[in-house]
């Protein structure tokens, strides 16, 4: 057998030359990422180490194996039809690992690498054999699992030139072929590239087995949904009315909101009471006044927390109590915890965090971020109808991990508001963009 080791800048270069020295029958032992050593080291920049080994026996010698044809480009398209199949065949297994370790780790229960369980356990030296992805290191894992993503999700991204010459017929589109328009519909509805790497791992691993686009599609929705956890409609509670308290920026929609959730409830034949809190904006008070008249609801002002409390108190008997609030800006940071002090006054409140849909990633974050001072359960999208793409619902959620309550989808009282579920929410950013 015949081993070497091979040094390159990246990944993919250093398995195009352990294809051009061994070819198609070569074996990957280990692969990992390097630094120069020296004093200067720390300023160098790192280098990918891959050790691969050539089985040759007599009935593969270099006289029998075919010569390779001198005018084989050098590029990663070679190293896709040889060796990326039997990899992405692995890929199930190293999903699998991946996202065992993802959970257990998520649930406080870090697993030890295999370094470490390495020092307990005694080493049994073993034959040069293909590397497994379960006897890999996490760091060599997670190296293989780039690579093998970046090649299944985006095959035409070589990440190098290909040599000039005459145009070459497409080959017939396979499965893994699918899977990148797939992402790109998800780039495209605005989820961001770490999520979008995640949410593909089994559209992935089904492309290359050869599964349908609509296969693969059906997947790709199935991934969204699976990731996205919905509190689903509120439950009215026995002994107590069930408070519920709307916060969020300015102009997202609070009011029109609260509004359209006491009309269901009060189709629904449900005792609701609401209060609002908001006497600083003009109209605000005389708007719930509107629509508290409409619908026959009893309505207080509160004006101090301690007002706040009285009118939860004198409304016991109802099912369900909704407070309106003032909107906020973000930045403000005095204004939000006054309001604090205002919903510290009953432990029963269950405050929804407003966000207006036509939002950027970057204030939903900060809103996120700066109103986690008030003690937030949910969220709570408004003004789909007004937006384009919808990423920033499913960014916003895998970062903070609060569950999705509503979304409203227009002006109309109370008609335009529905339910959150993981499938609406998965069929707004796996759908195509309508240009």
């Amino acid at each position: 057998m015949q081993i070497k080791t091979f040094k390159a800048v990246d990944m993919p270069e250093a398995l195009r030359m352990v294809k051009s020295e061994f070819g198609t029958d070569a074996m990957i032992l280990s692969s990992r990422k390097q630094r120069r050593e020296g004093l200067l080291s720390r300023f160098s920049k790192p280098y990918y180490e891959v050790t691969a080994a050539l089985d040759i026996s007599p009935r593969a010698t270099q006289s029998q194996r075919p010569e390779r044809e001198t005018d084989e480009p050098n590029t990663l398209d070679a190293f896709q039809k040889s060796m990326l199949a039997p990899m992405a065949r692995e890929l199930k297994e190293l999903r699998t690992l991946v996202q065992s370790l993802t959970s257990k780790e998520s649930a406080g229960n870090r697993v030890q690498p295999p370094q470490a369980r390495a020092q307990r356990e005694p080493e049994v030296e073993k034959p040069a054999l293909k590397a497994s992805p379960a006897a890999l290191p996490s760091s060599e894992v997670e190296e293989l699992k780039k690579v093998l993503l970046r090649h299944l999700v985006n095959p035409d991204d070589s990440g190098a030139k290909h040599p000039a010459g005459p145009a070459k017929k497409p080959p017939a589109r396979s499965g893994t072929d699918h899977a990148a328009p797939l992402a790109g519909i998800l780039r495209s509805n605005g989820v961001d590239e770490e999520a979008i790497t995640r949410l593909m791992i089994p559209v992935a691993a089904a492309a290359a087995r050869g599964e349908t686009p609509d296969r693969l599609r059906e997947l790709l929705v199935r991934s969204v949904a699976d990731e996205v956890t919905c509190s689903g409609p509120f439950k009215l509670r026995k002994n107590a009315p069930r408070i519920l308290a709307l916060v969020g920026p300015t102009g997202v929609g609070k009011t029109t909101t609260i509004a359209k959730l006491a009309a269901l409830a009060y189709k629904k034949g449900v005792t609701v009471a609401l209060i609002t809190i908001d006497t600083f904006r003009i109209g605000a008070v005389a708007q719930l006044q509107t629509y508290s008249g409409i619908m026959d609801m009893p309505m207080e002002i509160a004006s101090t927390p301690e007002e706040l409390a009285a009118a939860i108190r004198a409304h016991a008997d109802k099912q369900l109590i909704f407070i309106d609030t003032a909107g906020r800006n973000p930045r403000d940071r005095n204004k939000i915890l006054e309001m604090k002090s205002f919903l510290e006054v009953n432990p029963d409140i269950e405050t929804h965090l407003c966000l207006s849909a036509t939002t950027r990633d970057r204030e939903l974050t900060q809103a996120v971020t700066r109103f986690g001072a008030l003690p937030i359960s949910r969220l709570l999208f408004t003004k789909l109808d007004e937006s384009m793409s919808f990423g920033c619902i499913v960014n916003t959620h895998l970062q903070n991990k609060l569950p999705l309550s509503y979304f409203t989808t227009g002006q109309r009282v109370p008609e335009d508001i529905e339910t959150a579920t993981p499938q609406r929410v998965a069929n707004l950013v796996a759908r195509e963009m309508k240009r």
